[in-house]
């Protein structure tokens, strides 16, 4: 059985080894584009990599902590769909700011433990709950807003994808802020030992009185959160909720977090590796933006890195159980 990965050996000889490699690749790829592109490295251009890397950061958190249960969330893009357009309709309809965001919050935390529910009650594998609510939470945005896009928010609420918070911005200041809460809590915490050990052992996290099910609702509900608290920045930077926001988000987050070393099967990974491999990411779309790649090869580039991730993985799995 694995250990929790702050202490055990494993962690020192392959995790950690992943951090690092994935942060050396990291670093290769910055010094190969700022040779190619003379704006890679200007200021302007690293502050709008770090505010795109925000919005797949935030939703990449959750999916982490769903992944290393070994579960899957599929839904998190619908999910942020519905909860910034329900928001979004609130403020049109005049109510306060601070409440349509509590009211997007609630309704992205709501649908993630409806996951949890599926999944823990009614015996629902991951996959099939969560892309179940994938196409409901679609259609229902799709027929909620009838296909037209809600615009025109009040100067408070933009003020949350375009303001800043002494000089930092806020959506970097949010991501920042959700990887060292949730960094405390995977690390520090019996929370999230008891993540690893539910990923890693359920029939062993059931026997040394583990509340999976309330654990693995807990996970799904973050989940929903940090989408919804992503689709918040996005509109607010926007100033749109379009009907179609999100399409896609779910791949991008399962990118970040497999290209960051974690494994679907549970237990393995952290928001460390999540984090790298969500800048690593947006920094390979942003060079090729940079060097007038078509779009349509960033979706390729993802794919090779992804597969590539997945490779490293399992070399370095097998490597290490002979």
């Amino acid at each position: 059985m694995r250990s929790f990965p702050l202490s055990s050996d494993r962690f020192d000889r392959r995790t950690f080894g992943q951090r690092f490699g994935l942060a050396l690749i990291f670093v290769l790829l910055m010094l190969a584009l700022a040779l190619l592109s003379d704006r890679f490295l200007t200021p302007a251009n690293l502050t709008n990599i770090l505010r795109q890397t925000a919005i797949n950061g935030i939703i990449s958190a959750g999916m982490t902590l769903v992944i290393l249960t070994g579960g899957i969330d599929l839904s998190v893009g619908s999910v942020l769909a519905l909860s910034v357009t329900i928001g979004a309709a609130l403020m049109k309809q005049g109510w306060p700011v601070e409440l349509s965001v509590l009211a997007a919050l609630a309704t992205g935390a709501g649908l993630g433990c409806i996951n949890g529910v599926l999944i823990t009650l009614a015996r629902i594998p991951p996959f099939i709950a969560t892309l179940g609510m994938l196409t409901m939470a679609r259609g229902l945005t799709l027929m909620y807003t009838q296909g037209q896009p809600i615009t025109g928010f009040p100067a408070a609420f933009r003020w949350l994808g375009a303001g800043d918070i002494a000089g930092i911005p806020v959506p970097i200041a949010l991501m920042l802020l959700v990887f060292v809460a949730g960094g405390f809590l995977l690390y520090r915490t019996s929370f999230g030992m008891q993540i690893y050990l539910l990923g890693d052992n359920p029939t062993a996290a059931r026997l040394t009185g583990v509340p999976v099910n309330r654990l693995t609702v807990l996970v799904y509900t973050i989940s929903g959160f940090c989408a919804a608290l992503a689709g918040l920045i996005l509109i607010a930077r926007l100033d749109s909720a379009q009907p179609t926001i999100g399409l896609g988000y779910e791949l991008n987050a399962i990118a970040a977090v497999v290209v960051g070393g974690a494994s679907f099967s549970g237990g393995e990974g952290g928001l460390v590796g999540t984090l790298l491999g969500a800048l690593l990411i947006e920094t390979l779309n942003n060079g090729l933006n940079l060097l007038n790649v078509s779009s349509l090869w960033e979706q390729v580039v993802k794919g090779v890195v992804i597969a590539l991730a997945l490779l490293l993985y399992r070399a370095i799995g097998s490597r290490n159980s002979r």
